[in-house]
Order: structure tokens, then C-alpha cells, then sequence
């Protein structure tokens, strides 16, 4: 009932007011032009020849193979869907439409005996990533989701002790498989008690931002190239007090990131939410992550589901989440200060609440938002071009920022995309 409340609560502080000097549909109509400003950079490729001469009208193949910008998703499922077959068409279309993974760290089930945390299944995971390419993050290292059975047995200073040792132990085992991390999740909400009534009376005891202060330290020392994000569903005024606190004793930020949460439940947020949530956060002058994106493919709410009726995904609901996800999507990538899009849940199979969140529906089949999602990050979000260059040995184009493979008959040359930088590549020919 604490998780309901506190979606109840998004809802009724967390969704930001509409901005009257903007509107849904100005900000949806400039949204190409901000993405062609903010996510490209201009590839400029001179070919020489091996006198060193410029070469006119060389044939220049341009083709990105991956993405700076991270589409991610949880992959809670990974391995554990109902049988093999299954288990390959969610690694297969995870791969292909992913390449950030945010891998669950819930201390109550990661250690669920005291001393035996489940680093291996984890380990799994994340070489699997990294042999696809997938960027990895752990979530979280710290949140009173759950008080561990064994939480019993301890008490509040000796538990303290073990949240700041957990953090230690987790950072160090996973460097360079992981090395992203929600380091503290739900610091507004931080006092429930329900399931978690231990482990949240630890974290009264040593205070609501000491608490929070102290995980980072450790998460830094453990981690000291680490990215570390705050993380919380909150998105008013109460996470903005949270974020200004978390400062050390010479003012310098603890966190890396700004976390989002954005589970839309109960209704998706107007194009005028989407930026004034990303406007209140920029301010801080780091990336924001939007960390939890749901937007359902059934009904919006949760009452059915509470009272233990199905919640279906319907073929509607589909084609709706189909174009919500895109507008979504367009407008987050839109934002220069965005620099992730983590979705939650990939499949129905196993989703939070039950609900009709997926990409995939329950038999791992992809909904019309998988196939529509797969095509704006691969292809319309994607430069793949072949050029020609001028009488100067040039020859440019505006590219997605990333990383290339620039082809000139059988020269093969990597390059990156960066922002910020107009580097001019120069490629001489045998």
C-alpha cells in the first residue's frame, strides 16, 4: 500500500504545472529542430590520396553503430522467463532495441540470507551486456523497499553498518561491469513502514540526509569513477530541496545524475509536463536520466488490479501506448539536458503491478510500440549516408552523435561522434 500512496502522491504533487509561455503542440512542432541541434554533431571527412592531394569525388560510406545516447530498460526477466524459448526472444529483442540495462540490486531479495548476495546471477547479466554492447547500471544500492528477514536480527547501528558495507561490497565486485549507480532511491518518501519498518527506522535514526550523504560517500569511495545518481518518483518541489542538500562540506555535488521517475499509471504527461519537469532539473547542471518510464497498453489506474481482476492489454490500448511512447520519446531526446530513457517494464510477463506495461506482450510477442520504437532509434534516429566529396577532398554531413564506421572502398576507419566537438576526420588513401 506505501508504493500506491506514493504514486498517489506523483499524482498529486510530483506532475509539474503547465507553463503558460509554452504549449503541447509548439513544443512537439519544434522538437525535430531541437533534436537536430542537441543530438548531432557535423562529421566532416577529408580524403587524401597517398600524396597527400585531396581526391575528388570519392564515394564515402557513413554508418553509426551505436548510439551516445542511452535507450535502456530494466531486464529483471533476464533468464528467468517461463522457459528457453522465451528467455531467447527477450534477449533477442532486448539487444536490438537496447543499449542500456538497469539490472535490480533490491537489497531484501539481492541478500536474501545474510552474507550471500547473488553477485553471480548479476555477473550473468552484465558479461551478457557487455557482450552485446549494452551499457549496465545497478538499481538501487540503498532503499527501504523491504526489510530482509534477517533484518531482525540486527540492530539499527549494526544495520547502518551493513547498508554502508553492502554499498562497498556491491561497487567494488561489479567495477567495470557496472559502474553506474541509483545510489539512494525515494529519499522524499523515505519514511514507509509497512514492509520495510527495520530498515526504515534505521534510516529515521540517522537522519533523512545524512543517511542519504553518507551512501554517496561510500558509493564514491568505493567507486571513485563511478556515475552516481539520486533517484526518486517525486518530482516537485520536495526532491528539489533533496537535491540541494546533497552537497559536502565545501559545497561540491555528491551525485553525478539526476534520476527521474515517470510511471504513468495513471495517465501520460502532456508534451508541457515533459519539459517543465526537465527545465525544474536541468537548473542543477548535470544529465537527467528519466530512470522508470511506463506508459500502459490497457487501461490507465490500478483499482482492478488492486482487488486481484486482470489487467489486460487490449488492442487499443496498444495502438494508443504505440503513440504515446513515440511522442514521449521524441520530446525527452529533444531536451539537451536528457541524457537517458530507461523503459519499465520490457515485457507484461512479470511487470510491476501486473500491469499492461511491456514492449512485449506476456508470450514475449512485441507490441505495436516495440516495432515503432525500434524503427525511430534505428532509423530515423540513426545516420547511415553514403557521400561524395567536393574538388577539396571534403565531404560532411550532420550525424547523430555516436560511435562510426567511415567506409572508403576497402578502408575501414572508426570515428566518434562527441558533442561538442567538429572534428575533421582525415582519411588517406594507399
Amino acid at each position: 500500500m506505501q508504493r500506491f500512496l506514493g504514486i498517489f502522491l506523483l499524482f498529486l504533487f510530483g506532475l509539474p504545472q503547465l507553463a503558460a509561455a509554452q504549449d503541447d503542440a509548439t513544443l512537439f512542432a519544434e522538437a525535430d529542430a531541437r533534436i537536430e541541434q542537441h543530438r548531432k554533431g557535423t562529421l566532416k571527412i577529408k580524403v587524401l590520396d597517398s600524396s597527400g592531394k585531396p581526391v575528388n569525388g570519392a564515394v564515402v560510406n557513413v554508418e553509426q553503430n551505436s548510439h551516445e545516447f542511452l535507450f535502456g530498460c530494466n531486464i529483471f526477466k533476464w533468464g528467468r522467463c517461463r522457459n528457453e524459448d522465451e528467455n531467447k526472444m527477450y534477449n533477442d529483442r532486448y539487444a536490438a532495441l537496447f543499449n542500456f540495462a538497469t539490472l535490480g540490486y533490491y537489497w531484501s531479495f539481492y541478500e536474501r540470507e545474510r552474507g550471500y548476495p547473488h553477485h553471480e546471477y548479476a555477473k550473468q547479466v552484465a558479461e551478457w551486456c557487455k557482450t552485446n554492447n549494452i551499457a549496465t547500471k545497478g538499481h538501487p544500492l540503498a532503499w527501504n523497499h523491504s526489510d530482509a528477514g534477517w533484518f531482525k536480527d540486527v540492530d539499527a547501528d549494526e544495520l547502518f553498518r551493513l547498508q554502508l558495507a553492502r554499498i562497498n561490497d556491491c561497487v567494488k565486485t561489479m567495477s567495470g561491469l557496472i559502474d553506474c549507480w541509483d545510489v539512494v532511491n525515494e529519499v522524499t518518501h523515505f519514511d514507509r513502514e509497512t514492509q520495510s519498518a527495520l530498515h526504515t527506522a534505521m534510516w529515521k535514526k540517522v537522519g533523512k540526509i545524512e543517511f542519504t550523504k553518507a551512501c554517496f560517500v561510500e558509493a564514491r569511495k568505493a567507486g571513485p569513477n563511478a556515475r552516481l545518481l539520486i533517484n526518486d518518483y517525486r518530482t516537485d518541489a520536495e526532491y528539489v530541496k533533496v537535491i540541494e542538500q546533497l552537497v559536502d562540506a565545501d559545497g561540491k555535488r555528491l551525485y553525478d545524475v539526476i534520476g527521474i521517475q515517470s510511471h504513468m499509471h495513471g495517465g501520460v504527461w502532456s508534451n508541457v509536463q515533459i519539459w517543465d519537469t526537465c527545465e525544474r532539473f536541468a537548473k542543477f547542471g548535470v544529465p537527467l536520466h528519466f530512470t522508470e518510464l511506463t506508459i500502459l497498453s490497457g487501461q490507465s489506474g490500478w483499482e482492478d488490479n488492486m482487488k486481484g481482476k486482470p489487467w489486460p492489454s487490449t488492442l487499443e490500448g496498444e495502438e494508443k501506448q504505440k503513440d504515446d511512447v513515440l511522442r514521449v520519446y521524441t520530446m525527452l531526446f529533444s531536451h539537451p539536458s536528457v541524457e537517458a530513457i530507461t523503459w519499465w517494464d520490457f515485457s507484461d510477463q512479470g511487470a510491476w503491478q501486473n500491469a499492461p506495461a511491456g514492449f512485449l506482450r506476456n508470450d514475449m510477442s512485441p507490441k505495436p510500440a516495440y516495432d515503432a520504437l525500434l524503427e525511430q532509434i534505428n532509423n530515423r534516429w540513426t545516420t547511415k549516408v553514403q557521400l561524395k566529396t567536393d574538388t577539396s577532398g571534403i565531404a560532411s554531413v550532420r550525424a547523430f552523435r555516436g560511435a562510426y564506421t567511415i567506409r572508403i572502398g576497402d578502408i575501414a576507419t572508426p570515428h566518434t561522434v562527441k558533442k561538442g566537438t567538429d572534428e575533421e576526420l582525415v582519411i588517406t588513401l594507399k
